[in-house]
């Protein structure tokens, strides 16, 4: 299996928020957002193992600002790392407001899916490598993320989680 750039795995989506997107303060909804975000993260996935990808995990997701009734939704996804079978996802999510003519960062977020093989078991993917600053910077910190998912759902133990216990002891 060959080794990928990060920069071939991103997508980027574009959407624009109708009325039956929006909540009563005329803010796009969360679930809706976080639906084109699995999907983005699902097509960037995809790009990187050539494979069906399912979500595994979605990290915290932060509303920093709200998109508003009539901007525009514009949602990077690439992989930021791939493991065995997992890769993680790297989401940024971004609101322009065409008329006022600006642009403003509305949410980040990671999302893990796991490729499977045609009986739906975990298969490996390709490795990926960084190539630039940010991505050496969020490829560096996802074995940490990785690790701090795995304990927080039970199938590893804090004790063993060595990246984590580095940032926590001298």
């Amino acid at each position: 299996m060959s080794t990928k750039r990060i920069s071939d795995t991103k997508v980027i989506m574009t959407e624009l928020v109708f009325p039956n997107d929006t909540n009563f303060h005329g803010n796009l909804m969360g679930g809706r957002l976080m639906y084109w975000m699995d999907t983005a993260a699902a097509m960037s996935a995809g790009k990187h193992c050539n494979m069906p990808a399912v979500t595994v995990s979605v990290d915290n997701i932060s509303f920093e600002a709200p998109i508003k009734l009539g901007n525009v939704v514009h949602i990077e996804a690439q992989v930021s790392r791939a493991f065995n079978s997992s890769m993680e996802i790297h989401i940024m999510v971004w609101g322009e407001d065409l008329r006022e003519q600006y642009k403003y960062k509305s949410n980040e977020a990671f999302f893990t899916f796991v490729a499977l093989d045609p009986n739906g078991k975990p298969r490996s993917v390709p490795q990926i490598f960084p190539e630039t600053e940010d991505e050496i910077k969020v490829y560096d910190g996802a074995l940490r993320r990785r690790q701090l998912r795995l304990v927080l759902a039970k199938k590893m133990k804090a004790e063993d989680a060595t990246e984590l216990k580095a940032l926590f002891t001298k």
